[in-house]
């Protein structure tokens, strides 16, 4: 019989690792890794107000145009990240959009937004839930959702499967120190973009797998800060990437009210007719 520490004893529902009870957040989340980037994200918003800071999680909540929305940090790659799809989960956050930085390794120009479809499990941490076979896929109406924030904002994104590992340099095929290197990496982004695979990160796979066995919502936009083919790198589209996850939770949470309104479960565009 599995034992039940799913709250730890005197913690009374407050999540041991982001430190928010039920009620704290709204039931839409953006997830950066960066801390400082929630401020950044939340300075877009009507009205925000900060709610936790423990460890990397930092957490906000706030307006935007009349939508209640939330901002946690996760940290920087996906062990910490599936700790907080785990505590945001059990305080009743449902939708879950991470806002990120990647390194594309296609025809991609820095400044543009990612949205991955899906996501190749290279990293480990959601092989403790569930074996490999098990796809890393975005709720589509968070997809939708993004496509059609970037459409409205005019802001240049692009759609496809992404590639989440648990190391930024041997893991994306960098040298590491003193030009350490495996062999196995040196045709690794050439067979990657064989396979129309767009862009590296760190969080999207756990993310999207973890969400799919809670039943979650989960997607993923992310700015391109470096071409790893032209070897281009710009810290540039951060706000993009911000600004259109925010409005995607408006989009959602309007396409959730049509949904009880008209007795659905899922959305389809005639809905909006």
């Amino acid at each position: 019989m599995r034992e039940n520490l799913s709250e730890p004893p005197g913690f009374k529902g407050k999540q041991y690792h982001i430190s928010c009870v039920k009620g704290d957040l709204s039931p839409y989340v953006l997830l950066p890794g960066d801390p400082d980037r929630v401020l950044k994200i939340a300075e877009i918003w009507d009205d925000y107000a900060e709610i936790s800071y423990h460890r990397e999680y930092r957490s906000v909540r706030g307006i935007y145009k009349k939508t209640d929305i939330s901002c946690v940090s996760t940290g920087i790659g996906s062990p910490s990240a599936g700790i907080a799809v785990e505590e945001l989960a059990r305080i009743g956050c449902h939708t879950l959009i991470r806002v990120g930085s990647t390194g594309v390794i296609q025809d991609i120009p820095c400044g543009d937004l990612v949205i991955n479809t899906g996501s190749i499990r290279f990293e480990g941490t959601s092989k403790e839930y569930i074996c490999t076979e098990y796809p890393a896929v975005a709720n589509y109406e968070v997809v939708l959702s993004l496509i059609e924030a970037c459409e409205i904002l005019g802001y240049p994104y692009h759609l496809g499967i992404g590639a989440s590992t648990d190391s930024f340099y041997l893991g994306q095929a960098r040298p590491g120190f003193n030009n350490y290197f495996q062999s196995k990496y040196e045709r690794f982004i050439e067979d990657l973009r064989a396979a129309s695979v767009l862009n590296f990160e760190m969080e999207a796979s756990c993310i999207l797998t973890v969400s799919s066995l809670y039943g979650l919502r989960a997607g993923t936009v992310c700015a391109v800060f470096a071409n790893r083919v032209t070897g281009e790198f710009h810290v540039l589209g951060e706000e993009r990437a911000g600004r259109a996850a925010s409005e995607a939770v408006k989009i959602l949470h309007e396409w959730d009210e049509t949904k009880k309104k008209k007795g659905k479960k899922w959305f389809h565009p005639s809905l909006l007719k």
